[in-house]
């Protein structure tokens, strides 16, 4: 009787042993919070992968230096002590933030202004930047004064070291490091040769490889409605990232008037036109937020230009008296899902 007894015990550990040798791999799902936002990963699991929560510690530990690198709101960040520093005051800084300012710096260049990493001024004039939001709508003379604070000819990146010619020039790397973050957290998967994954920051993604069960990634975009929250366009990335900027969700509105996030550096002011929404998409996640932000000042009909001139896969949303037309470039249209 009892070598009966041990005989089923061994087949029923065998059987729960079979059971969850056979039991089919789920992907792997991360979420958290970075940059005054949050994060989703969602990761086709691999034997080299570590542990989920292991994982997500080395993620939130990757994320958490590159806050410490470029955040505005710590006033110890390296981003903090250089726009803190003097005239001519060499401060040196990390790899990676001395990267992201320099993809600022080109980008600055190529879009012919629109997107200037040293608009920290009229970022915080208007209430979008570490200081609070304006009691009142800043007169000429005061938005004159914050863009005389402005300009990228005044900041000198030699490697690592960082210094300005005007003293109290201001560095915000907001359009590009939420991005930058992307590749940071997909720099990690990659390095465990993962067959799949989806990386997002607050609306930014990185996609690579397969889903699961061996589908494509696909990617909603939204319709920019303030009231609701509709799929304007389906898409099949690829191998690719996506960042999108628009105006309908980041406002406020003053004596009936609506102010965007978005600050045009060369006027100084809020956007005012019709397009509503950019999307990017590039192999960099810094690069396509950067665009994606820039294009959110120039309008609908430069940013086509721009995108021809540069190979870039773009779609446009723009508002128009009843409901909303899209634009695509060129190297978008082959990402379409019809």
């Amino acid at each position: 009787m009892q070598k009966t007894s041990v005989k089923w015990l061994a087949l029923i550990g065998l059987a729960f042993f079979i059971s969850a040798c056979s039991k089919p791999a789920e992907i792997i799902s991360l979420s958290g919070n970075t940059m005054g936002t949050t994060y989703h990963i969602k990761v086709v699991p691999n034997e080299q992968l570590p542990e989920p929560n292991l994982l997500q510690a080395e993620i939130d530990l990757a994320l958490e230096k590159v806050n410490d690198q470029m955040s505005t709101y710590r006033p110890d960040s390296e981003l903090s002590r250089f726009n803190s520093s003097g005239f001519e005051e060499t401060v040196t800084v990390s790899a990676d933030t001395a990267t992201v300012i320099k993809e600022g710096i080109h980008l600055y260049q190529v879009t012919g202004g629109a997107l200037d990493i040293t608009l920290g001024p009229l970022v915080n004039l208007w209430g979008f930047g570490p200081d609070k939001r304006p009691t009142q709508v800043p007169s000429k003379e005061v938005i004159a004064e914050a863009k005389a604070r402005t300009g990228i000819e005044f900041l000198d990146v030699d490697g690592t070291r960082l210094s300005k010619t005007k003293a109290d020039l201001y560095v915000d790397l907001s359009s590009i490091a939420k991005g930058f973050g992307v590749d940071v957290v997909a720099g990690i998967l990659n390095k465990y040769n993962v067959a799949g994954y989806l990386v997002e920051i607050g609306g930014e993604l990185s996609v690579f490889g397969y889903k699961m069960d061996g589908s494509a990634w696909r990617v909603a975009i939204e319709q920019p409605d303030v009231d609701d929250r509709e799929v304007q366009q389906v898409i099949a990335p690829g191998d690719m990232a996506i960042a999108t900027s628009g105006d309908y969700r980041n406002y406020y509105e003053e004596e009936g008037q609506r102010f965007s996030h978005l600050i045009d550096p060369r006027t100084g002011y809020p956007i005012d036109h019709r397009l509503a929404s950019v999307t990017v998409l590039h192999k960099q996640c810094m690069v396509a937020d950067g665009y994606a932000t820039a294009m959110m000042v120039l309008g609908t009909e430069a940013s086509l230009a721009l995108a021809q001139r540069e190979g870039l896969a773009i779609m446009l949303i723009e508002k128009q008296d009843e409901g909303f037309k899209v634009f695509y470039s060129d190297a978008f249209k082959p990402y379409v899902e019809n």
